[in-house]
Order: C-alpha cells, then sequence, then structure tokens
C-alpha cells in the first residue's frame, strides 16, 4: 500500500449495496494530478468483508512499465455488463442511456491515444 492521504469516495452511494462498499484512495496524485491505487471493501457476512484493489498504470509504459490497469479496461468491464443487462430481462432505458455515455467515454479515450500515437508521444509524460 502507497503511503498517502487516505479520503474515502462517496458518489456511487445511492442504494443499499452501494451503501455497504467502502471506496477509498491509497495514494496522493501523481503525474497528471491523479491517483492510481484505490481499495473497495464490503462486508461480505458478519463475521467478515471481503476487499478489491483497483490499481491503475502509474507512470508512463516506455519508463515504468505496466504496472496498472488503464481507465479504458475499467470501462470495457462496465460495458459488457450493461452490454448483457440490455440483452436480457433487466433490459431499461437507464441503462442503454449509460451505456451510450459510456461507450462515448471510451470513444474519447481511444481518440486521445490515436491522438497521442499519432505525435509520437504515447506512452511519455510529454504533451
Amino acid at each position: 500500500m502507497n503511503e498517502g492521504i487516505h479520503r474515502e469516495l462517496t458518489s456511487h452511494k445511492v442504494n443499499g449495496l452501494n451503501e455497504a462498499l467502502t471506496i477509498t484512495v491509497l495514494d496522493n496524485p501523481g503525474q497528471g494530478n491523479a491517483c492510481h491505487d484505490y481499495f473497495v471493501t464490503w462486508q461480505a457476512d458478519e463475521s467478515h468483508g471481503d476487499r478489491l484493489r483497483v490499481q491503475f498504470q502509474n507512470g508512463p509504459i516506455q519508463e515504468a512499465g505496466v504496472n496498472g490497469i488503464s481507465n479504458e479496461a475499467l470501462l470495457a468491464i462496465i460495458e459488457d455488463r450493461l452490454l448483457d443487462f440490455q440483452s436480457g430481462e433487466y433490459a431499461c432505458r437507464e441503462n442503454a442511456v449509460a451505456l451510450t455515455k459510456l461507450q462515448e467515454c471510451m470513444m474519447w479515450l481511444q481518440k486521445r491515444t490515436r491522438d497521442r500515437t499519432a505525435r509520437g508521444v504515447e506512452g511519455t509524460n510529454q504533451k
């Protein structure tokens, strides 16, 4: 675990499940002013809880190697879940809109990467 100011995220809290999930930021912002290390914890039952650590890429790949996931990878998981919901009995307008916005988000992030690749600065700290 990185040294840093631990802070809790609360923007996800809207129902019983999300109220039960605690998201803690474990590190201070690094390059680009973003944090890279998160813990999601929950109480599995009365006797024990569980946790999931989410570590994002920290530093340019050319310098730091691959050491975490990307925003796009995490979004791809959520996109897959929403596509599955939309193909089943839980399909609804709200999921369709969320899926559209998520896919738009992915498109913009991929555009940024393609633009950086075209400029020859992808995988570096250069703008």
